[in-house]
């Protein structure tokens, strides 16, 4: 599994890249200093050869994911976030986005 990682918005840095084994949890972190609590966090998801896909739109401290995939967690001071995927596939190899939005 390799989640590549890209950067939407000058408001958000990522990771270059990450990986991890299938089935090992990865945690994909974001950071976002201008977001304020009335903003959201957007997580999307692109796999290859397709168009990105929204995962998750946050907009509290603790965010479950569909289906139990894993959750989204903004930190106290809502300058940065994180999306954990707790049983990664092979098919989810993609590159992975966080947004911000109101």
């Amino acid at each position: 599994f390799s989640a590549a990682v890209v950067v939407a918005r000058a408001q958000v840095e990522q990771e270059p890249s990450l990986e991890t084994t299938e089935g090992t949890g990865i945690n994909i972190t974001c950071s976002h200093p201008k977001l304020g609590a009335i903003d959201m966090i957007f997580w999307y998801r692109q796999l290859p050869g397709r168009g990105p896909e929204l995962l998750v739109s946050a907009y509290k401290r603790f965010q479950e994911l569909p289906e139990g995939a894993g959750h989204v967690w903004i930190s106290a001071d809502w300058q940065s976030s994180a999306l954990w995927l707790g049983w990664p596939r092979r098919g989810d190899a993609a590159v992975y986005s966080c947004a911000l939005g109101p």
